[in-house]
């Protein structure tokens, strides 16, 4: 009786649902281990499904990792839209806030996005380094967007660079935080923002 409760239960989950459920278990897992130590046999079981079912939505264990890296890519790519009209410092204080609480309640998915570039398939790091060019433009356009910032880019070739160099320490920085830092998210978003503009003002 319970076997069958337990099956009616799954077959309640909608298509979308079921989907986010076997991505939200391999962000877990792949965030914990190795693209090969991770198994598609774990993930089914853990998420009480059969492994053909798993074979449905993705039809193999690189197109499962690279739909979790694009999920992961697509909040981050949402949170990080520039606001047009906004200051640059006014943005970047509310951005950075609004990534920390994305990154610490989304902690898995996080991980797993950035082991992505560690991962030896060609498809898997194409998806990761396409986020990462979006993340770097949409920044780019703010700051040339902005008063302040915007005249950097006649004078200084070296912000593209700049900007690239940030995300990977924002990065180097938050996993640490993940990691059982003793800093707050405030402390952090301040060390973050500190980074960015004393980069452009230098």
């Amino acid at each position: 009786m319970a076997a069958n409760q337990g099956e009616r239960t799954r077959r309640r989950l909608s298509t979308a649902e079921r989907r986010e459920q076997l991505l939200t278990v391999g962000a877990r897992l792949f965030s914990e281990s190795p693209y090969d130590d991770v198994w598609i046999e774990q993930v089914a079981e853990i998420a009480g499904v059969s492994r053909g079912l798993l074979y449905h939505y993705f039809p193999t264990k690189r197109d499962f990792f690279a739909a979790v890296v694009e999920r992961e890519s697509e909040r981050m790519l949402r949170l990080t839209a520039a606001v047009p009209g906004v200051p640059v410092r006014e943005q970047l204080t509310a951005g950075l806030d609004a990534y920390l609480e994305h990154v610490r309640a989304h902690a898995h998915g996080y991980r797993a996005f950035h082991r992505a570039d560690a991962a030896g398939d060609r498809t898997v790091r194409r998806v990761y380094r396409r986020a990462l060019a979006v993340q770097e433009r949409q920044i780019l356009a703010a700051l040339a967007a902005d008063p302040e910032f915007g005249p950097l880019f006649e004078q200084r070739p070296d912000v593209r660079l700049a900007v690239r160099g940030w995300l990977a320490f924002t990065t180097a920085v938050c996993l640490e935080w993940l990691r059982g830092s003793d800093l707050s998210r405030e402390q952090v978003r301040d060390l973050c923002a500190r980074a960015l503009l004393g980069v452009l003002a230098g």
